[in-house]
């Protein structure tokens, strides 16, 4: 079938599509109906039935006879080094690390906090807590110590599994100490540490609370898994930039499995026996959806990749990775690409390599610039797919399906709406508005399966937070329109909707006139506050490797180009050459923090940052303009 007539299936009979979908997992008990609606506007689903997770994403595809295929690939150009773990190896280390933590006391619905960086054991970490039935909350390794102590005590784990160190291409990433420090720093403490000793680094281990990773699991007995009911929290996620009372996102046990099975058919075109990669972190949700659990569940062979877009070694480790591991479905951000572009402007690295086993090139995480994605068109020579999705969703709300059919692609949009989300954009008012108008993405509930049904111990924030401004939908934070075709068009976040003279225009609209200009690399664009007209866009940009012309000259070029392109009403006066933009770990701009700097208000570091000296040249660049006075 079509995409069309899937969709309208399901918005036909959404009750028979997700049961349909769940008969491609393992039950322990099969749930009697799919919608859970008793407690509307939350929402949950499967919930009568029993099933687990690391069964479905393990065992069943050594019972099926694949175990001596590749479940996990580690690919570290940081170390040097490449490893290679079975299905079957990877069952056999799951279950004992699982029978090592039920005998130290681990239980169903017991909380574990994962602090761990991009190491297999990471993967068998969540596996573990997933067989167990406890809640794992994987925190980003090297997260800071005051960040990490507010997660332990939200979520008040039983234990805390880590690593003794990270590594970066130039140094290596203390994490114990900081854990050390978060612990001291908690009001709730652990039971007990479980810490994976790295050759980089080895940690010393406080007597009486830290065991050793392998020490500790000599001589205990696997453990079965343990299933769960369908709402069961399969974990908690807290959303980057947090700041003050964390955001933990709950992802429910049943519909995570079904959601993300469906999604790697339809979405990604991918099933047994096929490599995916998804070139992210596993503290960010598409680390949980797409490095752990979805490709383990469908039978794929997943990567996991402790390294960098450029520097380990160069802008064609991507390349590299791709052509050695036979990768059919490559997932990765667009500022990983743009880094990659400003390397290689020219595009000529990727044609070095052998890629005619990829299939497609997915982008998600921020918006998609359309010189970004005609670089990589242009020199990758697959589709390069955009699609949309949230911390909260857990998947994609809007993709392109090649797994159905692959629908004519639209640059700048990431498609159409997928199955389970009815993505409706509405007034300040709640009313919905033409096609092409700029407005608020919201999504008419209930939501699908696997999207959250809550945030973990905050249920009045949760309504507050998605579901009350817009009654009967949930607010989605991001702003855009959606064409005649039914195309979406995310834009910007709605803070990001800057309001100039009374027109309010997109900076993401702006981002990709100035994106288009052929010597940068990258860019932002942010409103300031400006007496006369509200709000002033003001332009960032950093310029490709290599580009020696005047900085002054291509400033004055992507004023007249936003003039063209814009015209008058966006006002865009201005502009800064910058060597780097700030960025959160995950890779998004911290335009609301640079928003805070222009305009001299009192702003607070991000926990999310990944590097705070960058907003010391910010803030250089913005006095040169004579902005950031005071705050």
């Amino acid at each position: 079938m079509a995409y069309r007539e899937i969709y309208a299936g399901w918005q036909a009979d959404p009750e028979a599509f997700w049961l349909e979908a769940a008969r491609q997992i393992d039950w322990t008990t099969e749930p009697s109906k799919a919608l859970n609606d008793a407690r509307a506007p939350l929402y949950e689903w499967f919930t009568d039935a029993q099933v687990n997770t690391c069964w479905n994403a393990v065992d069943r595809h050594v019972l099926a006879g694949r175990g001596r295929q590749a479940a996990i690939i580690h690919d570290s150009p940081v170390t040097g080094t490449k490893h290679v773990i079975t299905f079957a190896e990877l069952q056999e280390r799951v279950a004992r690390l699982a029978g090592a933590l039920r005998a130290k006391g681990v239980e169903k619905g017991d909380r574990v906090i994962i602090y761990m960086p991009m190491v297999p054991e990471a993967l068998e970490a969540m596996l573990a807590c997933a067989r167990l039935g406890a809640i794992h909350s994987v925190v980003f390794g090297g997260f800071a110590a005051a960040e990490l102590a507010v997660r332990i005590d939200d979520c008040t784990p039983k234990a805390i599994i880590a690593a003794s160190c990270g590594i970066e291409p130039a140094r290596v990433v203390h994490y114990k100490p900081l854990l050390d420090a978060a612990i001291d720093m908690a009001h709730h403490k652990p039971t007990f540490c479980v810490i994976l000793q790295r050759e980089q680094e080895v940690a010393t281990l406080v007597e009486g609370r830290d065991v050793a990773w392998h020490s500790f699991q000599y001589g205990v007995a696997p453990a079965e898994c343990v299933s769960v009911a369908g709402n069961h929290p399969a974990y908690i996620l807290y959303t980057s930039g947090t700041t003050g009372a964390p955001k933990g996102v709950v992802r429910p046990t049943a519909g995570h499995l079904v959601a993300l099975n469906w999604t790697m058919r339809a979405i990604y075109d991918c099933g047994p026996g096929d490599v995916f990669w998804a070139a992210s972190d596993v503290g960010w949700v598409v680390g949980h959806s797409y490095i752990c659990y979805a490709p383990l569940i469908a039978g794929c062979t997943t990567i996991v990749f402790e390294g960098k877009p450029v520097g380990t070694p160069d802008a064609g480790t991507f390349w590299r990775v791709i052509e050695e591991h036979k990768v059919r479905a490559f997932f990765t951000a667009p500022t990983a690409l743009r880094a990659i572009k400003r390397e290689d402007p020219d595009g000529l690295l990727p044609g070095t390599f052998d890629l005619s086993r990829l299939n497609a090139l997915y982008l998600a995480g921020e918006r998609a610039d359309p010189d970004t994605i005609h670089w990589a068109q242009t020199h990758i020579k697959v589709p390069v797919i955009d699609h949309w999705w949230q911390t909260e969703t857990g998947f994609a709300i809007a993709a392109n399906p090649l797994g159905i059919e692959a629908l004519p692609v639209k640059v700048g949009s990431p498609s159409v709406a997928m199955p389970g989300f009815d993505v409706q954009i509405l007034d300040e008012g709640g009313h919905g508005v033409p096609p092409g108008t700029l407005g608020a993405v919201a999504i008419k509930l209930p939501l699908p399966p696997g999207t959250l049904p809550t945030l973990w111990n905050a249920e009045d924030r949760f309504k507050k937070s998605y579901l009350s401004h817009f009654p009967g939908f949930y607010e989605t934070g991001d702003a855009g329109f959606v064409d005649d075709d039914g195309y979406i068009y995310i834009m910007a976040r709605t803070d990001d909707v800057i309001n100039v003279a009374g027109h309010r225009l997109s900076t993401g609209a702006m981002e990709e006139v100035l994106s288009g200009h052929k010597d940068v690399a990258e860019c932002a664009v942010i409103g300031v506050a400006d007496d006369l007209k509200g709000q002033s866009p003001l332009g960032f940009l950093c310029l490709n490797k290599g580009a020696s012309r005047d900085p002054a000259e291509v400033v004055r070029e992507c004023i007249t180009l936003m003039r063209e392109k814009i015209g008058p009403v966006a006002d865009f006066k201005r502009a800064v050459v910058v060597d780097r933009l700030p960025k959160t770990r995950s890779g998004k701009i911290l335009r609301g923090t640079m928003v805070k700097i222009a305009d001299g208000a009192v702003w607070k570091m991000p926990a999310t940052i990944d590097d705070p000296a960058i907003l010391d040249e910010i803030t250089l660049a913005l006095q040169s303009l004579g902005l950031a006075k005071g705050g």
